[in-house]
This record gives structure tokens, C-alpha cells and sequence, in this order.
């Protein structure tokens, strides 16, 4: 006898041999195209004479490399300006909001009140 799954009970159940050697309605086969690009998918297709592709955006790597290796003492977390700034100050005040509350939670779990 053969089994599968069943989605429905959670539990294996009686099957016919095709459906227990392709389960929960998988089959083989190949995929009939390619996944389409997801990075630096060009704007033009290049043609046979081998013209040159163009990408949709400019480098900006080299910019982000002179901004983040400049030595003027900031932390590299901080420096993208005041983004990063108010980013940093409310992850500060949610962690020590959050230390402050299990605090408090473990004081009233370690002391409860006693009825009469």
C-alpha cells in the first residue's frame, strides 16, 4: 500500500503509487523559460556588432567610498547624515526602553501579591 500526506488531517493516508512518488502536487519537469534578470539588467539588448550595453543608474560605489573611508572621527554608522543619526537615537531608546520593561516585568513577577 502506498501513503502520502494529507494536508487536510495532518496525518499520512492510503494513496495510488502515482500520487505517493509525486506528493502535494509536485512534478517533475523543467522549467519551460529562464527567471529574468533581477541586477543590472540592461536598457538595450546588445546587438551582434557588439555595441556597448547601458545600465539604468551611474556607479555611485566610488562616492560611497570617499564618504565612508574619510577619517573625521564619525563612526561609520553615522555617517550618512541625519538619517542614520535619528536611526541610531530611537534604536537606543527602544533597547533601553525595553531593558526598562523587563526590568520592571521581572520585579512584579518576583513579587506578587498575596490575597487574603
Amino acid at each position: 500500500m502506498y501513503y502520502k500526506f494529507s494536508g487536510f488531517t495532518q496525518k499520512l493516508t492510503g494513496s495510488a503509487p502515482t500520487a505517493a512518488y509525486n506528493p502535494q502536487g509536485l512534478r517533475p519537469g523543467v522549467p519551460a523559460e529562464s527567471p529574468a534578470m533581477v541586477f543590472a539588467t540592461p536598457t538595450k539588448v546588445v546587438s551582434e556588432t557588439g555595441a556597448a550595453v547601458e545600465y539604468m543608474g551611474s556607479n555611485r560605489v566610488p562616492d560611497l567610498q570617499k564618504m565612508f573611508q574619510k577619517s573625521d572621527g564619525i563612526p561609520v554608522h553615522l555617517k550618512g547624515g541625519f538619517p542614520d543619526r535619528l536611526l541610531y537615537r530611537t534604536t537606543m531608546a527602544l533597547t533601553i526602553g525595553g531593558t526598562i520593561y523587563c526590568l520592571v516585568a521581572l520585579y512584579i513577577a518576583a513579587h506578587p501579591t498575596r490575597n487574603k
